[in-house]
């Protein structure tokens, strides 16, 4: 009986064994942290009136915190097309923002918020600027729809210049890793 005994004690020893160096043989993937830059082109449709449409390029740098995670900073260059003898209205985004993936790593939410500082034909104003973005992004591209608001920047309601433009706009850019 005590053969038995050891027998079993041995078999469930080698069991035991066996199970952990399969547990801890199993590999685990990490995700890499790191940055990523883009580049990018803007069409937007502002709106308010006196503005017509909206053109522009950036550069957007990301730092991946984990696989769903990522932090933001964008800059560029757009500008607000006028029709009429109104003059355009050109301005530099300086955005800082969090994007979160929440569908197979591919669709994203962010959000940025941050200044725009008009720089072209007489304007001098900065304005505090607020955009909400959802979008699709793979290893290289990234296509995104966003609404921006300008809390500073004039625009005609009835017949009267107040401040506060709003705006839809499309990126379409290309990223990879840094």
């Amino acid at each position: 009986m005590k053969k038995a005994i050891n027998l079993k004690t041995v078999i469930t020893a080698i069991a035991i064994v066996l199970g952990v160096a399969t547990t801890s043989a199993q590999e685990v993937k990490n995700y890499d942290q790191g940055f990523r830059l883009g580049f990018g082109l803007n069409g937007g449709l502002p709106l308010n009136d006196p503005y017509d449409f909206n053109l522009g390029a950036d550069a957007r740098l990301q730092y991946d915190l984990s696989q769903r995670y990522s932090l933001t900073l964008t800059t560029g260059f757009s500008n607000m097309f006028v029709s009429g003898d109104n003059n355009d209205l050109g301005y530099i985004p300086a955005k800082a923002g969090f994007k979160a993936f929440v569908l197979k790593d591919q669709l994203y939410l962010m959000g940025e918020v941050g200044a725009a500082f008009a720089v072209t034909n007489g304007y001098n104003q900065t304005s505090l600027l607020l955009s909400p973005a959802i979008g699709y992004a793979n290893e290289n591209f990234d296509i995104s729809l966003r609404y921006e608001h300008f809390n500073d920047f004039p625009v005609i309601k009835n017949d009267v210049t107040k401040d506060g433009l709003g705006q839809v706009s499309l990126r379409l850019a290309y990223g990879f890793k840094l």
